[in-house]
């Protein structure tokens, strides 16, 4: 059940009384619940200070990708609050009913992203900082791809690594060969496009009539080969996306060459959400790179 305080907050945005709550996958940072009226179905995030912080900023995301005029199914979000010392923190959204991952899902996928990434803008980052899970996301405006790659992905993340004791000074010099590389490896100014932001696989869905959609994003503008390089870092997805994708905007060559550069900045991210095991693959990419 959820908190009086809680229901009552979200009274004004339900069609009707709340009649059912059920919790429902995807709260392993938040809660996340199915509720229900009479007539209507919503799914909800709550949670206390500091998760609940993310709301606002998960919402700006959403509505910027729906706005984005893509293919793809993104949920509408119908309220949000910021958790104050009695309320705790909620993002209302519509339900989306689910369906089955078939062939003709993925390439839905892979065009209605190369269609996202169409939305462009002038220079990379945001007008307001995100997070990317639990951990804040710089986004100052930066007219050099590079620059913005170090300045506002990769330094913050090592920052908090050294402020963490999770980073090892041995990682000192190739990680200084690797951000002097950084104009050669990546390109100076592609296109800023719309971007999820944290493309991996327990972020999409299929809805019921077959759709592809997107949930939780960490939206910004910057090079689009970072979400693909993201959608391969925890397995990949299907062939078909990659195809349909590439058939919808074909990658640079050079694609692979750069995926673990920016595949970097996701295993940052989570070896400072959960700890040394993502060590090795972090050492590992900036030994690549360092020689």
């Amino acid at each position: 059940m959820l908190p009086t305080v809680l229901e009552e907050a979200l009274a004004p945005y339900l069609d009707g009384p709340l009649r059912h709550c059920m919790p429902v996958g995807g709260g392993c940072i938040a809660h996340a619940s199915r509720i229900e009226t009479d007539t209507s179905r919503y799914f909800l995030k709550w949670a206390k200070h500091p998760i609940g912080d993310a709301f606002l900023a998960e919402a700006d995301g959403l509505d910027l990708l729906r706005a984005a005029g893509s293919s793809l199914v993104i949920p509408q979000v119908l309220a949000v609050k910021a958790p104050d010392p009695i309320v705790p923190g909620f993002l209302l959204l519509e339900w989306i009913d689910s369906g089955g991952m078939t062939d003709a899902f993925w390439e839905k996928l892979g065009g209605g992203l190369a269609a996202l990434h169409r939305n462009l803008a002038d220079s990379y980052g945001a007008d307001a900082d995100n997070f990317i899970g639990q951990l804040p996301q710089h986004n100052t405006r930066t007219e050099r791809w590079p620059d913005f790659f170090r300045n506002c992905r990769l330094e913050p993340q090592v920052k908090l690594a050294r402020e963490r004791n999770l980073w090892q000074a041995s990682w000192d010099k190739p990680l200084d060969i690797l951000y002097n590389r950084l104009d050669d490896l990546l390109p100076e100014r592609p296109e800023a496009s719309l971007l999820h932001g944290d493309l991996w696989s327990g972020n999409i869905m299929v809805t019921s009539a077959g759709m592809a959609a997107l949930i939780d994003p960490a939206a910004y503008y910057g090079h689009r080969e970072t979400d693909l390089a993201m959608s391969e870092l925890f397995g990949g997805f299907q062939r078909r996306f990659y195809s349909a994708y590439n058939e919808a905007w074909p990658l640079d060559p050079a694609y692979s060459d750069r995926r673990d550069v920016y595949n970097l900045y996701h295993l940052l991210n989570h070896l400072n959400h959960f700890g040394p095991g993502y060590a090795g693959s972090v050492v590992s990419i900036l030994r690549r790179f360092a020689r």
